[in-house]
């Protein structure tokens, strides 16, 4: 029973915790109701799962007749940094903090475009394959794996829960 209310929850939070931003409108946010909790440190599978997402991305762009995105750990160090801020409870499921990301990218890669998918999600066995497609199933997500961007980074937390938070940052450089 209490997987089956956890499952329910967990579908829930899918279908609304997946969230798009674009550089110009970054007025979605979800609140989740616990968040006072500790991140686990990056591990070998985080990478795995952050390389795992990155070629699942670009095997559904080359479906679309799309360029393959380029892994960038400059991009990658950011788009972590976020997941481990909603993994421990400082900023909430959202896109908090997406100005000063971009701002700190911008030092480093100019770029013309930006945009940036969220997920999270717990109790799977492959996390990284069901936010993936919870973003392909998604419009608001999907305008972004389908963009016009170059590069890409990928940053997994997970925390004492067990609940995976995801960040990935497009960048379309100059």
């Amino acid at each position: 029973m209490q997987k089956y209310f956890s499952s329910m929850a967990l579908s829930l939070l899918i279908a609304s915790g997946t969230v798009s931003c674009h550089a110009a409108s970054i007025a979605h946010k979800i609140i989740p109701t616990q968040m006072s909790r500790v991140p686990t440190p990056a591990s070998s599978s985080h990478t795995a799962l952050e390389q795992s997402i990155h070629r699942q991305i670009n095997e559904y762009r080359r479906s679309r007749n799309l360029s393959p995105l380029t892994l960038d750990s400059r991009i990658s160090a950011q788009a972590l940094a976020h997941s481990q801020a909603m993994a421990s409870g400082k900023v909430s499921f959202s896109h908090d903090g997406f100005d000063q990301r971009f701002q700190i990218i911008r030092r480093t890669i100019p770029y013309r475009a930006a945009a940036e998918n969220v997920a999270f999600n717990q109790d799977y066995s492959n996390p990284d394959v069901q936010a993936v497609q919870g973003w392909i199933k998604s419009p608001r997500h999907r305008v972004n794996i389908e963009g016009q961007y170059d590069l890409t980074g990928i940053g997994i937390s997970r925390n004492a829960n067990g609940e995976y938070y995801f960040t990935q940052i497009f960048i379309r450089s100059r």
